[in-house]
């Protein structure tokens, strides 16, 4: 299997991980100049992680609420999920990406609470997804299990409620 190959998304999280390590003084000048060329030349995940090594850990959390009243609220790339993420826009659309997110947890739900505008959320591949608990006002959750894929991730459940737009949900492909 190949290294999955770093985004320009992971690259810039991983900038600024090290700028605030550097400004709560875990890190020295010198060192913050070695490991942002690290990071900047990096092209693996593997080689990414390296760079961010002895770094205190991002706290995680327990809850964690993003909230817009317009426009679009999206996370992607390396970001840490807490163990409950509250998502709250009138209008606007959602974007969650979970596929390259670090998840401490083995149960993460997500509660949305959306008037207008869709909401996508692409999951790890062996993921587990539960929309049991969410109630739409206009149209049914989009949803395909990915076949011959056993589930044994993160189980993600999502509840809240949300007005007239669509939840989409799709599975990574790695």
């Amino acid at each position: 299997m190949d290294p999955i190959v770093v985004s320009e998304d992971d690259r810039d999280t991983a900038v600024r991980r090290l700028q605030e390590a550097y400004a709560e003084g875990h890190l020295s000048y010198e060192e913050l100049d070695e490991r942002l060329h690290q990071v900047l030349t990096a092209n693996t995940h593997s080689e990414l992680g390296s760079a961010l090594a002895s770094l205190p850990e991002e706290d995680a959390g327990i809850t964690a609420t993003i909230a817009a009243v317009s426009g679009r609220i999206q996370r992607r790339g390396a970001w840490r999920v807490p163990r409950t993420l509250k998502v709250e826009s009138a209008l606007g659309r959602v974007r969650l990406d979970l596929s390259r997110a670090i998840i401490d947890h083995s149960v993460v739900d997500i509660e949305l609470h959306l008037g207008t505008g869709g909401a996508e959320i692409t999951v790890p591949r062996d993921a587990i997804v539960d929309v049991e608990g969410l109630r739409t006002g206009w149209k049914t959750p989009l949803h395909k299990t990915p076949r011959r894929v056993r589930p044994c991730g993160p189980r993600i459940q999502i509840s809240g409620a949300m007005g007239t737009g669509r939840l989409k949900i799709r599975h990574a492909r790695r």
